[in-house]
């Protein structure tokens, strides 16, 4: 890609962009109408005529029924669609709203559709128009979060979700190019006031960006960040994979039926803090059966373990003794070994 963050994208540009999914049998768009998703339409449509044989094309627009413009600009975005020669399907957010944690369950909507569009047409990926000012706001709001490592790296290239894979191809673009791409092409977008409601996070981080600009802190070093720790993420999940192995070949990790894990505990205590702590969050993310473990309860569940292990080596280790339930998984450390199985139901509260 071109240093000059103004610059419009090539064609050159984007067969490298999207070199990846060339052999793709179809491929999902979301187009919500804005400038970066009506950038990837057309520049996924100029690269897809360019090739003797490629994947089919399919823009998807979700409309959440939040906004009164939503469904016009389904239909702007249908009608461009239309002109480029693509296919496009509306799909719509049907039911009751939430009153709180709009964006969130938002997004998490709109995955969902997209990946029953995808899986009606048998599409191999979902391609998003997240460019790199996005990657700096989520990097911002995960580290206002305290986030681990992992949540630091923040979006990835490509990623699983609801069972369709995930493409970013993107995320090293800044949304200045893809407004200057639109503007050469003359390719008009839909501007979504919500993107400056900062009565939500992201907005107001997003106001904030221009000042850490000047401190040195834009969008491009912020996404080099978010790119160094997610290779380094990389590395611990490799190094986690071979403690792991190491556990359950040596006979001190291994499964003891097809619902439970157990770990020797002086070969967990003797592993790094991070790897540790890796290996506890995999096993109840495994085991439990109420959603994933936020990162500090698993923290404050090793620390409570490690507190137990505290002056125990040996036999000594053996009179060790901590029980815990967290994110429906139970982790009993008992006779010198963590045993992590699902929790019993929890009994509804009399009179509900």
């Amino acid at each position: 890609m071109p240093d000059d963050d103004d610059a419009p994208i090539s064609v050159q540009d984007a067969k490298r962009l999207f070199a990846d999914w060339k052999a793709a049998p179809a491929l999902v768009l979301a187009v919500s109408g804005g400038p970066d998703s009506v950038a990837l339409m057309w520049l996924m449509t100029r690269w897809r005529r360019a090739l003797a044989r490629g994947p089919r094309l399919l823009a998807v627009t979700v409309d959440h029924g939040l906004r009164p413009e939503a469904a016009r600009e389904a239909r702007d975005v249908k009608r461009l669609a239309q002109s480029l020669g693509l296919d496009h399907r509306t799909m719509r957010w049907a039911g009751d709203k939430p009153k709180t944690g709009v964006p969130a369950a938002a997004r998490a909507e709109r995955y969902r559709l997209l990946a029953r569009a995808a899986r009606g047409v048998g599409a191999s990926h979902i391609l998003t128009a997240h460019t790199r000012d996005d990657q700096a706001e989520t990097l911002l709001m995960r580290l206002l979060r305290g986030s681990g490592i992992a949540g630091l790296a923040a979006m990835a290239r490509q990623s699983e979700r609801d069972g369709v894979m995930l493409a970013r191809p993107l995320l090293n673009v800044s949304k200045s190019q893809l407004v200057a791409t639109l503007k050469r092409a003359g390719i008009a977008f839909a501007d979504d006031p919500t993107n400056r409601d900062t009565t939500f996070t992201r907005p107001r981080l997003r106001a904030l960006l221009p000042q850490l600009a000047a401190e040195g802190g834009d969008a491009r070093s912020l996404a080099r960040l978010a790119a160094r720790l997610a290779r380094a993420n990389a590395a611990v999940e490799v190094l986690a994979d071979g403690a792991e192995r190491y556990l359950t070949l040596t006979g001190r990790g291994v499964s003891q039926h097809p619902h439970g894990m157990t770990f020797d505990a002086e070969a967990f205590a003797g592993m790094p803090e991070e790897v540790r702590l890796r290996l506890l969050m995999r096993a109840i993310d495994r085991i439990g059966h109420e959603g994933p473990a936020e990162l500090g309860k698993v923290e404050t569940l090793l620390a409570a373990l490690d507190r137990s292990f505290a002056d125990r080596r040996g036999p000594k280790l053996a009179q060790a003794r901590l029980k815990q339930t967290l994110a429906g998984a139970l982790v009993n450390l008992a006779g010198g070994r963590i045993r992590i199985e699902p929790a019993p139901a929890r009994r509804r509260m009399a009179g509900r």
